[in-house]
């Protein structure tokens, strides 16, 4: 598969791997506790960090959990007015480049610049992502075909769900020859065999469009040499759509079923050369009482799901099992028509993005919360995205996460169907994080009153507030001392599986349990001596593996992982007993 290569490149490719793990600081008094007295409670996280540096922080409680990524990075116009400075051309960015491309970053040009930006991120992002998990990235021109060539790299050509172009709807008052009102959501499947998305239908789709009753129907006439016309026995007691029904045999023209056989189709100039004619072609009367058809009928046409129908007449007429149910019926006309009622919800998502809002209204209501932030995406469209990358209990993740509009439409979509979706933001400026992403998601969960002095209730919700802190390692290679056992589970748990840790098993109730036990992957235990889980039980704090504290730890009947400060066991009774120590800090210096 062609790849694309840039100045620069070979510095950054790896870069995601030798990014340092931090611990998170919780910032009370930035945090929402919303309906619980614990902010942390809620599972919502907004993190005020460099993304890159954020991201390699969340991976031990996240990697593999997330069903939805969103991201709205800089689309690299080269205006320099953007909260997020999109030149690539900022303090933080310029730093960057220095210490991971060296001097080839001070050559490079803005492209170069925002691809090596992004590289190390969409690595990272990519570990997020479930099985059955989706990324979307909102885009503009002036990145959109290195962003394809950098998500196909990473993610594979074969796992593009889709480029959605958004209608902007925005101003086209300007001097440019050709107005641009549109804009890329570029969407990629963690794996597309697993991909899961959900049962949204298009807001644009017809207001009587069978699929707002949660089916689709259709005639299989089909003209054209992709369906060659073929003749069909319609048994007695074939479903029909009136209670009764009697209709003549075809006056069928000398001639037209062998040219329909000798062409092999059913074609509009047929009709036109053999005169007023209508398929299907009826070669026998069609007689029905009840519903049904009374007597057998052959029909000669070209067929859409021609097997499919053979199938329902074999088997009785009984709903077929297919995406749902599957039916087959006549029309008051004497025309087959399938019906598929969807077990799940129907369907219809589009490739079009119309009518979900603008910039300049989210930015109005914005300011009616008394925030200012000048290019926010409207709700309405993350909200789409989120119904088509998410269900109601799955986490969504954005890194760049700005106004935090992926936030609001978090909340409000688990205000109106009850849900339990759950968002993770990260936002580099520590005052934007502050006053404009903090400040909105308390804001729309709590209530506000707007700048019309009427009152907005909240949609409920919190959330938990938190810088990046100190490495994991300090500069010896050490554990810092800051480390407690439930942030190193995360991280040992990681390490071992390429998974964040369960939540349940992650929580500051869990390490009270005072179980070094942190979970069971593939059938192999692994468990954690670290910080006097053990009561201090044995030497050093129960921080060694000796043969007393063997009975201490929980029982499993298969292979067993150990971490701890050192082991006093011999090799070979370690080998009998299915037992592999790795020691801290040393067997934790790599990450995948």
């Amino acid at each position: 598969m062609p790849s694309l290569n840039w100045i620069g490149k070979d510095a950054v490719v790896k870069h995601h791997k030798d990014v340092p793990f931090r611990l998170l600081e919780p910032v009370q008094s930035l945090s929402c506790a919303g309906d619980t007295d614990n902010a942390a409670d809620s599972g919502n996280l907004i993190v005020q960090g460099d993304n890159l540096l954020a991201l390699k922080a969340l991976l031990p409680r996240y990697a593999g959990q997330v069903k939805c990524i969103y991201i709205d990075p800089p689309y690299n116009t080269g205006n320099e007015g953007w909260v997020y400075n999109d030149n690539v051309n900022s303090a933080e960015i310029k730093r960057w480049l220095g210490e991971v491309v060296g001097k080839e970053g001070e050559t490079l040009d803005r492209h170069d610049r925002w691809l090596c930006m992004m590289y190390p991120r969409l690595m990272l992002l990519k570990q997020f992502l479930r099985e059955d998990g989706v990324i979307f990235v909102s885009i503009d021109d002036n990145e959109q075909h290195h962003l394809r060539s950098l998500l196909d790299e990473i993610f594979g050509r074969k796992n593009l769900l889709a480029q959605f172009v958004w209608n902007t709807e925005g101003h086209t008052d300007n001097q440019f020859l050709v107005k641009v009102n549109h804009e890329y959501v570029v969407a990629y499947a963690r794996d597309i065999r697993s991909v899961e998305v959900g049962n949204v239908i298009d807001p644009n789709t017809r207001q009587e469009s069978n699929l707002w009753a949660g089916f689709a129907e259709n005639s299989i006439t089909k003209n054209g040499p992709g369906n060659p016309p073929s003749e069909i026995l319609l048994p007695a007691g074939f479903p029909v759509d009136s209670e009764s029904l009697s209709i003549g045999a075809s006056e069928i023209p000398h001639g037209l079923i062998e040219a329909m056989i000798e062409e092999r189709l059913s074609s509009n100039p047929l009709k036109r050369r053999f005169g007023n004619i209508q398929f299907p072609l009826r070669l026998d009367p069609m007689e029905a009482s009840g519903g049904k058809l009374t007597k057998p009928c052959r029909v000669f046409s070209g067929w859409a799901n021609r097997k499919k129908l053979q199938q329902f007449v074999d088997g009785g007429c009984t709903p077929l099992s297919d995406d749902g149910l599957l039916s087959f019926y006549l029309s008051s006309s004497g025309v087959i028509y399938y019906r598929r009622e969807h077990e799940e919800g129907p369907r219809s998502i589009v490739s079009v993005l119309r009518n979900f809002s603008t910039t300049e209204k989210m930015r109005s209501e914005l300011e009616g919360m008394g925030i200012s932030f000048k290019y926010p995406k409207p709700k309405e469209l993350i909200a789409y995205l989120i119904a088509i990358g998410a269900d109601s209990g799955d986490i969504i993740l954005d890194s760049f996460a700005g106004s935090g509009t992926t936030a609001h439409a978090v909340l409000k979509q688990n205000a109106e169907d009850g849900g339990n979706r759950r968002f993770i933001l990260v936002e580099m400026d520590d005052g934007i994080a502050r006053n404009v992403t903090a400040e909105r998601v308390k804001r729309v969960a709590r209530g506000y009153t707007n700048a019309k002095g009427d009152a907005v209730p909240g949609l409920g919700g919190g959330f938990q507030f938190c810088k990046l802190g100190k490495p994991l390692f300090d500069a010896r290679g050490h554990i810092s001392n800051e480390v407690r056992f439930a942030e190193l589970a995360r991280f040992v748990w990681f390490i071992e599986t390429g998974m964040g840790l369960p939540a349940s098993r992650a929580s500051h109730k869990a390490a009270d349990t005072a179980s070094p036990l942190l979970g069971v992957h593939e059938g192999r235990a692994v468990y954690l001596l670290y910080n006097g889980i053990l009561k201090d039980r044995s030497i050093d704090g129960g921080n060694v593996l000796t043969t007393p504290l063997l009975d201490l730890l929980p029982a499993h009947d298969g292979p067993r992982v150990v971490y701890g400060a050192r082991c006093a066991i011999g090799a070979d009774r370690l080998r009998a007993l299915g037992i592999t120590f790795k020691q801290l800090p040393y067997h934790l210096r790599v990450a995948p």
